[in-house]
């Protein structure tokens, strides 16, 4: 298995493409919702994903044979949407990247705001056709805690914190700095303008040339919505440490806390 290039040409798709393409068999919608949900409502033709569903797999070769039943092969476009701010649909099209699918945006929306503009809804599923899609990972996306605790010593090497600022003051990885994913986002988009992503990035002191590792508390939702962010401005060396915060506490690794926290350090804009 061979590594990829950590490239992303279109981290987001707007929504008049997504309506353009809605009958296209060559394209694959997946909404990561709950089934639940998803029964009551979905974007037409998109197949239904919950995030708990791709978790469950313990390996590559089992979520491969997911997206196959998906009818997502090699050459398949995908778009991923949620409800949930575009966290949960992150994490999926990370993952289909990981396993080195090329071709994965994130619908600029969320399923709420597609409905509250007044688009077509459906709750007809699609007849999908199984398909076959290879397995090259993309190793240089992911950092284990292995890779953290030795790259996090660099000077070109910057680690982002995306949950909230409450968490992060309280206890965090030594060294790393926090942008709330809630700050991630512009009014009626998942993600900031890029003018403003940089903006973001250039206020917290973080060069764009500099290797970037995301992290949240778990299962890396927050920090794969992180990014995304910042793979739409152009950075190319970001990794996302998927096992996140949990993990690094459990194995008893260093831990930070900020003292003397004064009220404005609530604050993260």
């Amino acid at each position: 298995m061979c590594s990829l290039s950590n490239e992303i040409t279109h981290p987001t798709i707007d929504v008049d493409a997504v309506r353009a393409k809605i009958n296209d068999d060559s394209v694959r919608l997946i909404d990561v919702r709950r089934e639940e949900e998803y029964n009551q409502g979905h974007i037409p033709n998109a197949v239904n994903l919950p995030l708990a569903s791709l978790l469950s797999g313990d390996s590559p070769e089992s979520v491969v044979k997911l997206f196959e039943e998906m009818g997502i092969g090699d050459s398949t476009e995908v778009v991923v949407y949620d409800d949930t701010f575009g966290a949960l649909a992150s994490r999926v099209a990370w993952t289909l990247q990981y396993i080195g699918h090329k071709n994965v945006a994130l619908l600029e929306v969320t399923y709420l705001q597609w409905k509250e503009i007044g688009l077509k809804t459906s709750t007809e599923k699609p007849n999908i056709k199984p398909a076959k899609h290879s397995l090259n990972l993309n190793s240089d996306i992911m950092a284990t805690a292995e890779y953290l605790e030795s790259a996090k010593e660099k000077d070109n090497v910057v680690l982002i914190d995306n949950r909230e600022r409450l968490n992060f003051l309280e206890q965090h990885i030594p060294g790393s700095i926090n942008i709330p994913y809630r700050t991630l986002a512009t009014d009626g988009k998942i993600l900031r303008t890029k003018e403003s992503m940089r903006n973001l990035l250039k206020n917290r002191g973080i060069p764009e040339d500099a290797e970037i590792i995301t992290y949240c508390g778990s299962v890396g939702t927050l920090s794969g919505l992180a990014y995304y962010a910042l793979k739409s401005i152009g950075i190319p060396n970001v990794k996302l440490y998927v096992n996140s915060f949990k993990e690094w506490k459990k194995l008893e690794k260093p831990i930070g806390k900020q003292e003397n926290a004064a009220y404005w350090d609530l604050s993260a804009d």
